[in-house]
């Protein structure tokens, strides 16, 4: 952790929607102006799609299942390298992977490409979103460089039920092929994701109060109103519950770290849990400028 150069970490698995956890930083960013630094965790794949196909062809005919979930899949050194330079001065480097024909227009390179590496710096501070931004393996430990670590953990079923919408949708791919990559990531899910949830300062669980006990077959992705919120804070103290449970109409406590919010409230709750504590980080790190 630093506090000069304070590093916030949104972590989750493919369809758990930490894009929308980054949407609503963004809006607090631009009301408070605050400069941002933004990484992907996508930018840190190790192969780009054609290599990709490759490694994982030869890995299955070894019987393994190779997917980006794994951290041989990702290059975490590189990641870390990036925070910890972070940390310490400031400066740091990112690239963007190319998912579709749109990016590809933005950008100007192909979809399944990268781009070339970039340097940043002269922000209040670094924002990452992805796959692995807590992890921690025999090789790296990128949830100590994180000022703040927040987790996006939807109830599995819920998890799937988006990233087989949002495959479909995006990217085209049958249903039967979306399951076949949630069957093989499986291992990878169980040793690398899962364990960051326990290191995150925040959790953000939502859970549908709908059925979704088959996901495979689901029409639709259940709504915020069909969903309640699970807020966990690894560390309660400092946080004002009777304020958010004011602000927050018929949210309740579950636990004494846990709040419990109707999950059309996800953006009102994000937004008054981050603010007082992104002016924290600032605070601290005006202190030691």
């Amino acid at each position: 952790m630093s506090a000069r150069y304070p590093i916030i970490s949104i972590t989750g698995s493919s369809g758990a929607g930490t894009t929308t956890v980054k949407d609503t930083f963004e809006k607090i960013f631009k009301r408070e102006n605050i400069s941002a630094s933004f990484i992907e965790g996508d930018a840190f794949h190790r192969y780009d799609r054609e290599a990709m196909k490759k490694k994982v062809a030869e890995e299955k005919a070894k019987s393994v299942d190779f997917t980006h979930f794994a951290a041989e899949a990702n290059e975490l050194e590189i990641l870390e390298n990036v925070f910890s330079e972070y940390g310490r001065r400031g400066v740091g480097r990112t690239r963007h992977y190319i998912h579709d024909e749109g990016e590809a227009a933005r950008y100007g390179t192909a979809p399944g490409t990268f781009t070339e590496w970039e340097e940043f710096k002269g922000s209040d501070l670094l924002f990452y979103e992805g796959l692995h931004g807590c992890a921690v393996t025999e090789d790296v430990n990128l949830a100590q460089h994180c000022d703040l670590k927040i987790g996006v953990v939807p109830v599995i079923n819920l998890e799937w039920i988006q990233k087989i919408h949002r495959d479909k949708a995006t990217r085209g791919y049958s249903t039967e092929a979306v399951t076949d990559t949630i069957l093989r990531r499986m291992p990878d899910y169980v040793h690398y994701i899962c364990p960051q949830f326990s290191l995150t300062d925040i959790n953000f669980q939502r859970v549908p109060i709908v059925d979704t006990s088959n996901p495979f077959i689901a029409r639709w992705i259940p709504t915020p109103a069909e969903s309640i919120l699970v807020i966990r804070f690894a560390n309660p103290r400092g946080i004002d519950f009777p304020y958010l449970l004011s602000m927050l109409q018929n949210s309740f406590m579950s636990r004494a770290n846990s709040i419990v919010v109707p999950g059309d409230k996800l953006d009102l709750a994000m937004q008054l849990i981050f603010t007082p504590l992104i002016h924290k980080l600032l605070e601290r790190k005006h202190r030691m400028s």
